[in-house]
C-alpha cells in the first residue's frame, strides 16, 4: 500500500499549510475542480449581464428578439449546473481524501508512540483527536474552497459593477470595511473559546469512555448517580464553552450579514432616481442589484466561515500536538536485527524511574538492578508489591529505556537492535491481559495470524484454554466481547498463554500471568508448561509459590535491586527476607506442600507463630 504523505514538520508553519503536503498528492483532483469552478463561476457572473441586455435590448427598446437571450440563459444555467457539480464533488472528495491520510498518519504515529505518551494521556483526549477535531479540519477543507471561490465571484462582480456605475459600485461597497472589522473582531473572540471547547469535549469523552470501560465497578459501588453527576458537571462545562461562542456569534454575526444590505438600499434609491432621470437604464440597474447579491455572500458567510476557521485551526493544533511528539523508544540509526537468539539475557546495573504527567521524574524504581539468565534458564524474580518486578518486565522488550545501566540479549544492548526484531523475541504475558473484539481464534492467532487451526487449537490445548473454549457457543470461532470482557479472568488469562505460545518467542516474561486462574488449572497450565518453556529463557514475575516452582533460580528483588539469588530451598535456608516475604503468601503453604522438592525444605514455625496473623502455617 502506498505511504500517505505526513504533515510538514516545520511547525513554525500556518496550520493550513502544515496540510500541503496532503493537499498536494491530489493536485490532479484539485487542478480539475479548480477549472471547473472557474468555468462555473464565469457562467454565473455573465447570467445578470445577459438578463441585462434581454430587457434593454429585447423588452424596452425591441430591437432583438427575447428567445435568443432565453437560449443562451437556459444554456448558461446547464453549464453551470454541470460545472458546479463537477467541482463539489472533487472538493468534497479531496476534503475527505485528505481526511482519510490525516487519520492514517495520526493512527500511525500513535501506534509508534512509547508507553510513556500514553502514561499521561487520557484516552478520551486520545479519541477526540481522531474523531472530533480531524473531522472539523475536514468541514474546513469541504467549505473553504466553496467560501474562497465566493471571494473570487466578488472581486468579478466588483469588476463588472465598475464597468456599469462608478457611484452605485462606491454605494455597495462602503459597508464593507465596517463588516471587515466587526469579523476581525469575531475571529479573536471565537478562537480561545474553540479551543476551550475542543478541549472539553475532550474531557466529555474521556468520562464516557472511562465509565463504559468501568461499568463493572460502577455498578458494584452503586455509584450510577455519582458518576451521572461527574458527566453532567463536564457537560456543563461544554455547554458554557458552546454557548458563550454561540452568543459570541449572536452579537457581531447578524450585523455583518446586515450592513451590506445598508449599501444595496442606497443603490436602490439611488440608481432608481437615475433610471427615472434617464443617465442609467433599468436592465444596468436590475443586473447590478444582482451583483449587489453576489458580492455579498461571502460576508452573509463570514460568521460561518470565521467559526469554522476557528474550530479547525484549534483541532489542527491539537492534532499537531500529538503529530508533533516524538516517540521515546525508536530504533538507533545503527540498530541491527536480532536474528537466531540463544536466550542469554543481562541486567546490568538498571535504574529506572517513571516520568510523571507533568514531565517530572519520580522516585526511581530500579536503583542498581543487576541480574544474569543463561540460555533457556528459567529465573522467579519475587519481591514485595511495588519492589519492581513488572517494571523489569517492562524494560527487557524496551517499552521504556533504562535510565542507566543496559539490558543485554546475547551480548546485544536492547537499545542497539530493531524493535520488530527485539519484541518478535521477548514474548509477554501480563496479568491484565488485553483481548480484541475479534474472535477466541484471532485473538490466540493474533502474533502468527498466518497460523492454522490446528496451531490455533494445539496453543489453546497448552494453556488449558480448549475445554471452555469449544464449550462457548461458536466454539473458537466466538466474538469476544470488547477488552474480552464477556469472559472470565482467568479465561482471559489463558487466551494470553495461548497467544504468546503460538508466537514461540525464545525469550518469554510471565508476568504473574496465571493470577486469575484457579490453582487446579494452574496446576494442569504448569504441567504443560514444564515442557513448552523447555530451553526457552524465561523470567516468571511471581506472586504465587506455585508459580515460583516453575523457575530454577529465584531473584529476590527489593529496593529496586536484587539482594538475593538461589534456589527455592537455598533462599529459604539462607534468606531470612524471602522467608518473611514468602509468609504473606497466603496459597503458598497449600500449593507448595503439593510441590515436589518444596515442602521438604519448608523449616518448623518459629516461636509464636507466623507473622501476618497466619496461625500455625509456616513455609
Amino acid at each position: 500500500m502506498k505511504a500517505r504523505p505526513a504533515v510538514a514538520p516545520d511547525v513554525s508553519l500556518g496550520w493550513i499549510r502544515r496540510l500541503a503536503p496532503m493537499i498536494a498528492r491530489h493536485r490532479l483532483l484539485l487542478g480539475v475542480s479548480l477549472i471547473a469552478a472557474l468555468i462555473a463561476l464565469g457562467t454565473q457572473v455573465a447570467v445578470p449581464a445577459v438578463i441585462a441586455a434581454a430587457i434593454d435590448t429585447a423588452l424596452v427598446d425591441q430591437t432583438a428578439p427575447i428567445w435568443g437571450f432565453v437560449v443562451i440563459l437556459v444554456a448558461l444555467g446547464i453549464g453551470r449546473a454541470i460545472f458546479a457539480a463537477t467541482y463539489r464533488y472533487g472538493l468534497y472528495k479531496l476534503a475527505f481524501d485528505v481526511e482519510t491520510d490525516l487519520r492514517s498518519n495520526l493512527y500511525r504515529h500513535l501506534t509508534r508512540l512509547s508507553f510513556s505518551f500514553y502514561d499521561r494521556i487520557q484516552s478520551g483526549q486520545v479519541i477526540s483527536r481522531a474523531n472530533a477535531d480531524i473531522r472539523s479540519v475536514q468541514m474546513f477543507l469541504a467549505f473553504a474552497p466553496l467560501i474562497a471561490l465566493s471571494v473570487l465571484s466578488f472581486f468579478l462582480a466588483l469588476g463588472v459593477m465598475l464597468t456599469i456605475d462608478l457611484k452605485l459600485t462606491l454605494l455597495a461597497v462602503a459597508p464593507l470595511p465596517g463588516v471587515y472589522l466587526l469579523g476581525r473582531v469575531l475571529r479573536d473572540r471565537v478562537f480561545p473559546l474553540t479551543w476551550i471547547s475542543q478541549a472539553r469535549l475532550a474531557d466529555l469523552a474521556t468520562v464516557v469512555d472511562e465509565n463504559i470501560n468501568g461499568v463493572r465497578v460502577v455498578k458494584s459501588f452503586a455509584a450510577e448517580k455519582r458518576q451521572l453527576d461527574a458527566l453532567a458537571r463536564t457537560a456543563q462545562r461544554v455547554r458554557w464553552a458552546n454557548t458563550t461562542t454561540a452568543d459570541t456569534r449572536a452579537r457581531y454575526a447578524p450585523l455583518m450579514e446586515n450592513l451590506p444590505r445598508l449599501g444595496q438600499v442606497a443603490v436602490l434609491g439611488f440608481g432608481g432616481w437615475q433610471v427615472i432621470n434617464g443617465s442609467l437604464m433599468i436592465g444596468d440597474l436590475v443586473a447590478f442589484n444582482i451583483y449587489i447579491a453576489m458580492i455579498q455572500v461571502p460576508f452573509r458567510l463570514l460568521g460561518f466561515v470565521l467559526l469554522l476557521a476557528q474550530r479547525a485551526r484549534a483541532s489542527a493544533e491539537r492534532i499537531y500536538e500529538v503529530l508533533d511528539t516524538p516517540p521515546a523508544i525508536v530504533d538507533a540509526p545503527d540498530a541491527v536485527p536480532l536474528i537466531d537468539p540463544r536466550g542469554a539475557v543481562e541486567f546490568d546495573d538498571v535504574r529506572f524511574a517513571y516520568t510523571h504527567p507533568d514531565g517530572e521524574k519520580g522516585p526511581a524504581v530500579l536503583d542498581g538492578l543487576t541480574l544474569s539468565l543463561a540460555p533457556g534458564e528459567r529465573i522467579a524474580l519475587v519481591g514485595a508489591t511495588g519492589s519492581g518486578k513488572s517494571t523489569v518486565a517492562r524494560l527487557l522488550p524496551r517499552f521504556y529505556d533504562v535510565d542507566h545501566g543496559s539490558i543485554r540479549i546475547d551480548g546485544s544492548d536492547v537499545r542497539k537492535v530493531t524493535l520488530d526484531s527485539l519484541r518478535s523475541a521477548v514474548g509477554v504475558v501480563l496479568d491484565e491481559p488485553f483481548l480484541f473484539s475479534c474472535s477466541v481464534a484471532e485473538n490466540i492467532a493474533f502474533g502468527r495470524p498466518e497460523a492454522s487451526r490446528e496451531e490455533i487449537a494445539a496453543a489453546a490445548s497448552a494453556a488449558q484454554a480448549d475445554g471452555f473454549i469449544t464449550a462457548l457457543p461458536a466454539g473458537y470461532d466466538t466474538i469476544v466481547g470488547e477488552r474480552g470482557l464477556t469472559l472470565s479472568g482467568g479465561q482471559r488469562q489463558r487466551i494470553a498463554i495461548a497467544r504468546m505460545l503460538l508466537a514461540n518467542p525464545p525469550v518469554l516474561v510471565l508476568d504473574d500471568a496465571t493470577s486469575a486462574i484457579d490453582v487446579a488449572v494452574e496446576a494442569a497450565i504448569h504441567d504443560s508448561l514444564e515442557t513448552l518453556l523447555e530451553g526457552r529463557t524465561t523470567l516468571i514475575i511471581a506472586h504465587r509459590m506455585s508459580t515460583i516452582a516453575l523457575a530454577d533460580r529465584v531473584a529476590l528483588i527489593e529496593g529496586g535491586r536484587i539482594v538475593a539469588t538461589g534456589t527455592h530451598a537455598e533462599l529459604m535456608a539462607t534468606e531470612d527476607r524471602y522467608r518473611a516475604l514468602l509468609a504473606h503468601i497466603d496459597e503458598a503453604p497449600r500449593e507448595l506442600a503439593d510441590t515436589p522438592g518444596v515442602a521438604a525444605v519448608v523449616p518448623p514455625p518459629p516461636p509464636g507463630g507466623l507473622p501476618g496473623g497466619m496461625g500455625g502455617v509456616m513455609l
